[in-house]
């Protein structure tokens, strides 16, 4: 499978992050602080981690800051990404199986290299669910992304 990634810092879990996606076998696309002259900004390399996604160069990111908030938003602007901010296993599992999101995003504070394989571990094990209300859910959502989604709350 190939792998979008992205960082704004090089740090240790990212270099590890990279490492580990090889190791499993995935052939890695550097984005931000990955790659030699990649231009770092969190907005920037998350975004272009995301459109190598969305244009079919990779079948999946995964994508990196401080915090893991920035990455994700920045990911989530661009139209066809589901990128969620996994903190744990359950988390990453539950994003991929209710949620069928095509990005995942990390912080690079809290996340050791321990819990980075978990979440990995979840990640890649789970797909999106058959279940006809999470594929509802998931349909509502990408025509959010083409602008044709229906208000049914209160707001």
């Amino acid at each position: 499978m190939r792998i979008s990634v992205s960082s704004d810092m090089d740090e240790p879990v990212a270099r590890a992050l990279v490492a580990e996606l090889r190791e499993r076998g995935h052939e890695v696309l550097a984005h931000g602080a990955l790659r030699p002259a990649g231009d770092a900004r969190w907005a920037v390399c998350s975004e272009a981690a995301a459109r190598d996604v969305v244009a079919g160069r990779a079948d999946q990111a995964v994508v990196c800051c401080w915090t893991g908030t920035g990455a994700s938003i920045a990911a989530n602007k661009v139209t066809g990404v589901r990128a969620a901010l996994c903190t744990d296993a359950y988390t990453a599992r539950g994003a991929r199986r209710w949620n069928d999101a095509n990005v995942l995003a990390l912080g690079l504070r809290l996340t050791s290299e321990p819990l980075l394989k978990e979440i990995l571990d979840a990640w890649f094990d789970s797909g999106p669910s058959t279940d006809a209300d999470d594929r509802e859910n998931v349909s509502h959502v990408t025509d959010l992304d083409r602008g044709a989604g229906t208000s049914t709350g209160s707001g």
